[in-house]
């Protein structure tokens, strides 16, 4: 089932049309009601009409960008947060603060974090517990380095791969974290994710990354903590 949300902006754009019309509804009455006309009023009765045929206009070419409003549907799935517990305070910090960040400015609504064959973190309204296995277009992703955006999900033949995210997400993206994992984001609208966001979710990926191959090096130098 879809809903179509009320546009917040329908009153302001219908704003310089009425302010328009009134002032032009005012001029025409101060005209009529003086008895005898100047040069100087005649002057500020011409650019007054001006103004509030532009600002008509202006409203009647707003109405026309008026921006659609994706369908949008409730994700199917219960909101929790997961987090891998063997990683370290660090890690987990910058993991809740980074999907946070998306879950509350973005239209994602649930979105996992798939790091050398584990899955470290899933947040948001989450999916079937179904293993994470790369299909063909995380792999892709992964071998690339190059995000994916499935626009509209249930148009691609491949959606069957994303089983472990709610089974009616409308949009995807497959952002790489280096060449180690890959931050899936599902959205409950399809084409709801503008150029805008796509750079700063490639931007979270990347800090995401500093993050999580400073931990492996730690971890793969065990005496790398120690202090002379």
């Amino acid at each position: 089932m879809t809903n179509k949300k009320p546009d917040p902006n329908y009153l302001l754009r219908l704003m310089p049309i009425g302010v328009g019309a009134l002032g032009g509804t005012l001029l025409m009455i101060n005209r009529l009601a003086t008895p005898q006309l100047t040069a100087s009023q005649t002057r500020s009765d011409a650019l007054g009409v001006m103004i509030g045929a532009v600002l008509i206009l202006t409203g009647l070419l707003w109405q026309q960008v008026q921006p659609v409003t994706p369908d949008a549907v409730q994700l199917v799935g219960e909101e929790g947060f997961e987090l891998a517990p063997e990683l370290p305070d660090q890690v987990l910090t910058e993991l809740a603060w980074a999907s946070n960040l998306l879950l509350t400015n973005t239209a994602t609504r649930s979105l996992l974090v798939y790091y050398q064959g584990k899955v470290l973190l899933r947040r948001g309204i989450l999916g079937p517990s179904a293993p994470v296995q790369p299909g063909p277009i995380v792999q892709r992703v992964l071998d690339k380095q190059k995000p994916v955006y499935l626009v509209n999900l249930k148009l691609y033949p491949g959606k069957i791969e994303f089983d472990y995210l709610p089974h009616n997400t409308q949009g995807v993206i497959c952002q790489p974290i280096d060449k180690e994992g890959v931050l899936i984001l599902a959205a409950n609208a399809p084409r709801s994710y503008t150029r805008q966001d796509e750079k700063w979710i490639e931007g979270i990926a990347d800090k995401l990354a500093d993050t999580l191959l400073g931990y492996l090096s730690r971890k793969l130098d065990p005496g790398s903590d120690v202090k002379n």
